[in-house]
């Protein structure tokens, strides 16, 4: 479900809230605002499905969007996880009207949205938004790589203190709001072993949660339970997102 919000609820927003957007030169982002609308995301809201038209694009700035591979039987895995530092719909400027993934709100909060042919219409004056387009694509497909391999090597508590790292760098606070059958989704697990999982750090003093809220209360700690892939994965994001000035053209 998405909402329209109230002029008086825009008044402290700003597409500069989105890393992405952030990064574009003044100029090319003054041909993108009047195009791009404030929305509020509503917790499990799915903005495409498989196979779907993708007929937006949207730039999370206090949301998190969960892109998600949908099994057959239904069971479904997460492989990224999409905040301020990107945008949803990627297929849209790669060549491709559909996708074979599922994106779904992770965590409640605010974006823009702009339709596909706006959107289009500058990425294909091959400016600096184009640029910006395809280094954040690679970033994108890093994280991708990196999520496959941690699945398949690293421990499952690993791979729940990188999903929580992820998730918090990309929100202003060090807590979620989610229930722990969301997260299941996402993980590929039960919601028993979420449960474990949450508790075990909960014993070790890295966080605490209760009804849908995790607040993590050692982040130090957090990371050091986590895999390399959480690193190479940040690493990688600010290599390839620098802020404005570092994606200029050297004069």
């Amino acid at each position: 479900m998405l909402k329209h919000l109230h002029p008086a609820s825009l008044h402290e927003r700003s597409p500069l809230d989105n890393r992405l957007l952030r990064a574009l030169p003044e100029v090319a982002l003054a041909r993108l605002r009047p195009n791009l609308e404030a929305i509020q995301l509503q917790l499990g809201s799915v903005l495409y499905e498989p196979g779907s038209l993708l007929r937006n694009i949207y730039f999370p700035t206090t949301s998190i969007v969960s892109l998600l591979y949908v099994m057959n039987d239904g069971g479904s895995a997460e492989i990224a996880v999409i905040g301020n530092d990107g945008l949803v719909g990627i297929s849209l400027f790669l060549g491709g009207d559909t996708t074979s993934s599922r994106a779904i709100v992770q965590n409640a909060g605010f974006a823009y949205r702009i339709k596909a042919p706006a959107f289009l219409a500058e990425f294909e004056r091959h400016g600096e938004l184009q640029l910006l387009m395809l280094r954040y694509t690679q970033a994108l497909l890093t994280q991708m790589v990196q999520t496959a391999a941690c699945n398949r090597h690293h421990a499952v508590d690993q791979q729940f203190c990188r999903w929580l790292l992820m998730s918090l760098d990309r929100l202003p606070s060090n807590e979620l709001t989610m229930t722990e059958k969301l997260i299941a989704n996402m993980l590929g697990l039960t919601v028993a072993d979420v449960t474990k999982l949450a508790d075990g750090l909960q014993a070790l003093g890295l966080l605490t949660h209760q009804g849908g809220q995790i607040r993590v209360t050692d982040r130090p700690g957090l990371e050091k339970k986590s895999c390399e892939c959480y690193g190479v994965v940040k690493a990688e994001t600010d290599r390839l997102l620098p802020e404005r000035d570092a994606l200029l053209p050297a004069a």
